[in-house]
């Protein structure tokens, strides 16, 4: 049951750490020419090229949001890639970097649940105040592991100078 417990904690902040935000669109071309119910054919026209106006300045400000991240990415990648003489070490530093700077918000929230678990249910009930600790331990372990894993990373690839 731990076990469970964990992977699906772990699959969930993965889940909620790469989660980008998704806006639909439609696949409409052509505003048809009966957007509104009044008979003035003036005002549908014009609600019509609105309705468009809009679609078209919102997938242009889709867009070039995407692609400043996509130069964000690169640049970092090209950053690291320079730095470690390889694109595969390259790649592995920017995950690790990555992991060092999410962790620590994870970490703090699991560190705050175990706590309650300890402290405040784990008052009437032994066995949960086993469990918070226990969860206080394993996340204490996970933030020391992933704030030095990078650091090992960079030593054991560059050697002692930085």
């Amino acid at each position: 049951m731990k076990k469970f417990l964990y992977y699906s904690v772990v699959i969930f902040m993965l889940i909620i750490m790469f989660a980008m935000p998704i806006y639909a669109t439609s696949n409409m071309t052509n505003v048809p020419a009966n957007t509104s119910s009044t008979n003035n054919a003036g005002q549908e026209s014009t609600q019509g090229t609105q309705i468009a106006t809009e679609k078209n300045v919102l997938e242009t400000e889709n867009a070039t949001k995407f692609a400043q991240m996509k130069e964000e990415f690169k640049s970092k990648f090209e950053q690291y890639s320079d730095k470690y003489g390889s694109d595969v070490y390259g790649v592995v530093a920017l995950i690790l970097d990555t992991l060092r700077i999410y962790s620590i918000p994870f970490c703090f929230v699991g560190i705050a649940v175990g706590a309650i678990y300890q402290y405040v249910i784990g008052i009437r009930k032994l066995d949960v105040r086993d469990r918070g600790f226990n969860l206080v331990i394993a996340f204490v372990t996970a933030l020391v592991i992933c704030q030095v894993l990078p650091l090992v990373f960079a030593v054991v690839t560059r050697g002692w100078v930085l």
